[in-house]
């Protein structure tokens, strides 16, 4: 029987708001001129943002301490540039991780002129033990595996990435590598239980001292993707 372990949701309505004419990002946590209380990272997964660019514009950012950083295209192809010489396109169905060196400059883009582009940053603290690597387009497919969680197969020492998209009530179990660790939930599309909580498009969850975790889905083509991290304890929070 799945037991109701610790955990605390990040509700999507509640997330911080900035937005300009060609520009809108959505931050489950702090980030930028958002900072409440209660937004505080999980473990080192300290952004989660949810963005939107206009056709032709582009968005820059100086990375602030050693990142990891994963790019997730939801709707479209985002380009990718930074001060380090690397370039390259991301479209959905893709993710790109990368080791981010402290003082980084970062842009993405939208090279399409007349679409709009929405993707996820996540930003991970690095660790000494992660290794450089150029960026580069890694594929994932959930279009032909319905109805269980796919590992994004990314070579990383310390995080884990999952998505997997299900029709409704179709249920599965992910069971975490190490017990130590945490998992971040976060449901791209439609609604699922998870863990005994309710989770609509864009909410995340956060949850610790859970060896696995379980969910159903509650609507059809629904997305959720998975985050296992290392976790110390609730002071994390």
């Amino acid at each position: 029987m799945v037991q109701h372990n610790k955990g605390k949701i990040f509700l999507a309505e509640e997330r911080g708001h900035q937005e300009i004419d060609w520009f809108r990002s959505y931050n489950t946590f702090n980030f930028g001129h958002y900072n409440q209380a209660h937004k505080t990272p999980f473990g080192p997964l300290y952004v989660l943002n949810d963005d939107t660019l206009a056709g032709g514009k582009s968005i820059s950012m100086t990375v602030e301490a050693d990142s990891v950083i994963v790019l997730i295209p939801v709707v479209g192809t985002i380009a990718y540039t930074d001060s380090c010489g690397h370039a390259n396109y991301i479209s959905a169905g893709e993710c790109q991780l990368y080791t981010t060196p402290k003082d980084t400059t970062i842009q993405i883009s939208n090279p399409y002129q007349d679409e709009l582009v929405n993707f996820l940053q996540i930003w991970l603290h690095a660790s000494g033990t992660d290794t450089d690597n150029a960026p580069l387009a890694i594929a994932f497919d959930i279009i032909n595996k319905n109805n269980q969680v796919v590992p994004i197969p990314v070579n990383h020492p310390h995080y884990k990435f999952s998505i997997g998209k299900f029709q409704g009530r179709q249920e599965s179990v992910y069971k975490l590598s190490d017990t130590r660790n945490g998992l971040f939930a976060f449901v791209i599309q439609g609604a699922f239980e998870v863990q005994y909580r309710l989770l609509h498009p864009r909410d995340g969850l956060a949850l610790w001292e859970a060896p696995e975790v379980e969910w159903e889905a509650l609507s059809n083509e629904a997305i959720i993707l998975v985050m296992e991290i290392p976790f110390l304890n609730e002071n994390d929070l």
